[in-house]
């Protein structure tokens, strides 16, 4: 298929050099998409089916036998040899049960060693004599070793996995789960069903994943090109807002107060508070004649803009038509017959638009953030019956910035600009955005990406018990309100797929004390893994975190060294001085190193076979409260996925 895609000859078949340009762009992303990865099997099951697919399955015909894998693959004829995961016959590979067999005679998994197909299962689903078994090669690929990248999971999917990943476009979908139940999976994987369902759609308006951090969009950045996807865009939420550069950090006090929704509002009336009301009348002089808008007529005007509840900045843009409108009826009435150029001639009008400056003035949403954040007055006078005094005093700079370029910015001063930049400009909307480790958001960037999305989906991604910051999520409802997508579909998925039933049940007696409506994760793993404590003689600790990792190193997968952020340096010069290699989280896929050193807020979403964890009361005291100490040593303790 790639060499017919090479092949195609496009030197008479464009009409001008553009054409020719975008044209050879496509069919480089399409040799790109068809590249052979040794290690990754095209096909992965088969589906005997009794009967003909329904008609809505069109790929269908009676009796069939379809091969599924990871990509549709056609023979020279254009006959397919593999259907794609995605498509609707493909379906039953994944739902398909004993007690519902969807037409299925029997369902074959095949295992892989690297690319080599090494063993094959089958499942007579519709022979009555034959019990439900647990499937060995399932189990077998759930607990295989894990080196570098995350990887796809199509080959392991399961039913209630299934039905959040094909779930339609029109909805928003919010799934509550708790560490190895495969939610982040679980959503890359819908975005690849849904680029596959809705292609042109969203080729149009785009698609986005939003992580936590740079580290975890290159754990996750090969999966979907595994899958033939190489057009979504990653980014993390402060990519999103990079109005200005952050060189600067608030403590948690303020953080709170500037990611608190209120916020909004405050921004909203100190915006707005530019806009008065006109006292002078607008004289417009064309040729011999002077046109006279009085000023209860201008008020009239923008009282009425503003009612609209439009964007700042669209209604600025539509104040000097409305003047010109207001001129042209005087015109007519005088017996004048003017036409749209001259309503855009009186628009540009230099009267017109002193006064549009004048009551209308432009706003840098940069410059008005500054002067809430540096003005005591300004504050007030906008926060007032919003921000107690105390909350005030909180978010103001101790040394006021002269101008943006000097300023101090922190992520949350960002957060805050680009709300701004929003009430003046409208941010335009994607098609599907997927937002993982949601949990860690604060309300003003669930705010951030749901301007991402206004007339798109979205797949929110998190577990509460992982939230980790002091703004960190208290509800999926409450979170959706702020995202602006009050009516999702709440999914919860409880079964773990990845964690070892040893490592989860430890981790899980941390449930009550930080998220006590928690349904704990039950690990569905045959292996119960290795789990053990083991104290360190003092003085002794870097040694002995050292002896770990080079006994785990003896097994095959992943080593993840996790420890409190402080501590890393030590550990580093320890690693080092032992003559172990190491990488930092994100770095994986550079060089074939097994062993990571991850600081402990860098953790989340990453996963290892075996993980040290170095010194959990230091990874807890690490934190600004002990709620927030326990939430971030659970995370730390759930890395883990081999032992």
């Amino acid at each position: 298929m790639r060499e017919d895609v090479e092949a195609l000859d496009i030197t008479d078949v464009t009409a001008n050099w553009v054409n020719a340009a975008v044209l050879e762009s496509q069919i480089e992303q399409r040799i790109e998409a068809l590249a052979d990865l040794s290690d990754t099997p095209l096909f992965f099951g088969r589906l005997d089916y009794l009967h003909a697919p329904g008609a809505e399955q069109a790929e269908g015909a009676g009796g069939e036998r379809f091969y599924i894998g990871r990509r549709h693959v056609h023979d020279t004829d254009g006959d397919p040899m593999v259907i794609d995961w995605r498509a609707p016959v493909s379906q039953p590979f994944y739902r398909a049960s004993k007690k519902d067999p969807m037409d299925i005679a029997l369902r074959r998994r095949f295992g892989y060693t690297g690319g080599d197909l090494t063993a094959y299962e089958d499942e007579h689903l519709s022979d009555p004599g034959e019990a439900a078994a647990t499937s060995k090669l399932l189990q077998r690929e759930i607990e295989r070793p894990r080196v570098g990248p995350m990887r796809d999971i199509v080959a392991t999917i399961q039913p209630e996995q299934d039905e959040i990943v094909r779930a339609g476009l029109g909805g928003t979908v919010c799934v509550q789960g708790g560490p190895g139940t495969g939610k982040t999976a679980v959503g890359l994987h819908r975005v690849a069903y849904l680029l596959y369902a809705h292609r042109e759609r969203l080729a149009r308006t785009g698609t986005l994943v939003i992580g936590p951090n740079r580290s975890f969009l290159h754990y996750i950045e090969q999966v979907l090109p595994a899958l033939g996807e190489l057009t979504v865009r990653q980014a993390t939420v402060d990519d999103l807002v990079a109005h200005v550069e952050v060189c600067g950090a608030d403590d948690a006090a303020a953080a709170v107060v500037k990611g608190d929704a209120r916020m909004a509002e405050v921004l909203r009336r100190a915006l707005y508070s530019h806009v008065t009301m006109p006292t002078e009348p607008v004289v417009v002089v064309r040729g011999s004649r002077r046109w006279r808008v009085a000023a209860y007529e201008l008020e009239e005007i923008v009282r009425e803009l503003l009612a609209r509840d439009i964007r700042y900045g669209a209604a600025r843009e539509a104040l000097p038509q409305r003047i010109a409108h207001a001129v042209l009826v005087q015109m007519e009435r005088a017996g004048e017959a003017p036409d749209d150029r001259v309503q855009n001639a009186v628009a540009r009008n230099a009267a017109v638009k002193a006064a549009v400056k004048a009551v209308w003035p432009a706003v840098d949403p940069a410059k008005l953030v500054l002067r809430l954040l540096s003005d005591a007055g300004f504050l007030a006078e906008h926060a007032g019956g919003i921000l107690s005094e105390d909350e005030q005093k909180t978010i103001l700079w101790a040394r006021p910035a002269r101008s943006v370029k000097s300023a101090r910015w922190s992520p949350a001063d960002a957060v805050l600009i680009d709300e701004a930049a929003d009430l003046i400009e409208r941010t335009p909307s994607l098609g599907h955005v997927v937002l993982d480790e949601a949990q860690d958001l604060s309300p003003m960037q669930y705010r951030a990406v749901g301007r991402r999305c206004t007339t798109g989906s979205a797949t929110v991604l998190g577990d509460l018990a992982q939230g980790t910051t002091p703004w960190a999520t208290r509800s999926w409802e409450e979170a959706l309100g702020h995202l602006g997508k009050d009516s999702a579909v709440i999914e919860e998925l409880t079964a773990g797929f990845r964690v070892p039933t040893d490592v989860i049940a430890y981790a899980s007696r941390l449930l009550p004390h930080i998220a006590p409506g928690l349904t704990p994760v039950a690990s569905i793993r045959e292996n119960p893994g290795f789990f053990e404590v083991r104290r360190t003689g003092a003085g002794a600790e870097a040694a002995e975190v050292v002896a770990a990792c080079r006994e785990l190193l003896r097994n095959e997968g992943s080593v993840g060294l996790i420890a409190a952020d402080a501590r890393v340096p030590v550990l580093a010069d320890a690693l080092t001085a032992a003559g172990l290699d190491h990488l930092g989280p994100g770095e994986e896929t550079t060089r074939a190193t097994r062993l990571t050193l991850v600081p402990a807020s860098l953790a989340k979403g990453l996963e290892y076979d075996y993980v040290v964890l170095d010194e959990p009361r230091a990874i807890v005291d690490g934190e600004p409260d002990e709620r927030t100490g326990l939430r971030r040593l659970y995370v730390c303790l759930t890395r883990a996925v081999s032992a």
